[in-house]
């Protein structure tokens, strides 16, 4: 089995996560992983999953460079035998349908994200994540997307969810030096409680409800450290730390940058907030928190609904609302250290049931045989 993944670039997130973890079950089942992209950061995390690396211009939606990399990625299929092309990504997405169409081996598309189509010719752009022999849908909430948009797909779709590593995500892992050396690096007052928000630097991920909240809450409020990866966000950024200082908390607020140890890094929240503002395709994040038996407060949208449990493993506010988010917080400090870590031992319990890395890698491979087997 000679599986090549396509994605745009391997820099960060959740599909390049998918696509590593994928890389990882195709050598543990005896085939061969390869992946093309632009490169990245995360080259070096593939390589140690066994995966052969090509670098090709993927990181493109010019029309004429798809074609381009259409005939690209053929001539690679040939010439490495390749069984089965997975795209990551709605460019490349494009590139990789020509040319397992040219080579007539099968195509799997997984659909990671929402997809807006509030401009002309957007629906049409999105329609190749449908076009696969199997359509992977992050969560029930995508696969209802799908059939809402593209329902001729619907025979073909999977739901295959991501899954938590229960051994990387472990509280009982975590060695306290790394947990202690963040904690000094982002210079968090000692006895003060956290609330963390993780994602990249984008406006609908809502790290500005999140700070409009903690302007809403009671001394003692909580110090807020909101992480994601700095490069290229200067200026929303700059919004952000303007802002937490017209409220007043800029001494409240951090923002460290991304961090490469996130088992460490959750360690030191009390509870993690997902404020999105637009609905999530699944929030990996979320069921991280719960593996750290760190319970979460997410915006109840999206995929919301699938990963947390109201009142159970954690609590669902409306989107956007800084005051809905504020009292959320506020009944969670109010709660015993025992209540609350009941709760996080239920979002622990409850993710490893139902959100499993080995889960999802090998309902993925089940894709792959059940594609193969009919070829």
């Amino acid at each position: 089995m000679i599986v090549l993944q396509v994605l745009p670039a391997i820099e960060s997130g959740g599909a390049q996560l998918s696509a590593l973890e994928t890389a990882s079950a195709i050598r543990d089942a005896g085939g061969q992983a390869l992946v093309a992209s632009a490169g990245g950061r995360m080259e070096r995390r593939f390589a140690e999953a066994g995966a052969r690396l090509f670098r090709l211009p993927l990181d493109t939606k010019n029309p004429l460079s798809l074609l381009r990399n259409a005939a690209r990625l053929a001539t690679l299929v040939r010439a490495e035998r390749v069984d089965l092309l997975h795209a990551h990504s709605r460019a490349v997405a494009w590139s990789a349908l020509l040319a397992a169409r040219r080579t007539r081996v099968p195509f799997v598309t997984t659909w990671h994200g929402t997809y807006g189509e509030n401009v002309p010719f957007k629906r049409r752009y999105n329609s190749v994540m449908a076009a696969g022999n199997r359509v992977i849908a992050v969560s029930h909430f995508i696969a209802r997307e799908i059939a809402a948009r593209q329902p001729l797909a619907v025979p073909r779709v999977r739901v295959i969810p991501p899954g938590v590593d229960p051994v990387r995500f472990d509280p009982a892992a975590v060695a306290p030096e790394h947990a202690h050396s963040l904690a000094r690096s982002w210079e968090l007052p000692e006895g003060r409680p956290v609330v963390m928000l993780a994602a990249r630097f984008a406006r609908w991920k809502g790290q500005r409800v999140l700070l409009e909240a903690l302007a809403r809450m009671a001394d003692p409020a909580p110090v807020a450290v909101i992480l994601g990866p700095l490069a290229g966000r200067d200026r929303y950024v700059s919004e952000l730390q303007s802002l937490a200082r017209r409220l007043g908390i800029a001494d409240r607020v951090r923002f460290p940058g991304g961090t490469d140890d996130m088992p460490a890094a959750l360690q030191l929240a009390d509870v993690v907030v997902n404020a999105s503002t637009d609905p999530e395709a699944f929030g990996r994040i979320i069921i991280e928190a719960a593996a750290m038996a760190r319970p979460v407060i997410a915006a109840d949208h999206g995929a919301a609904p699938e990963t947390v449990r109201e009142g159970e493993t954690g609590w669902r506010v409306s989107p956007g609302d800084a005051a809905a988010l504020a009292g959320a917080l506020e009944r969670f400090f109010a709660l015993t250290p025992a209540a609350r870590a009941s709760i996080g031992a239920a979002a622990r319990a409850f993710v490893l049931r139902s959100f499993s890395l080995a889960a999802m890698q090998a309902a993925t491979i089940a894709v792959y045989r059940e594609l193969l087997e009919a070829a």
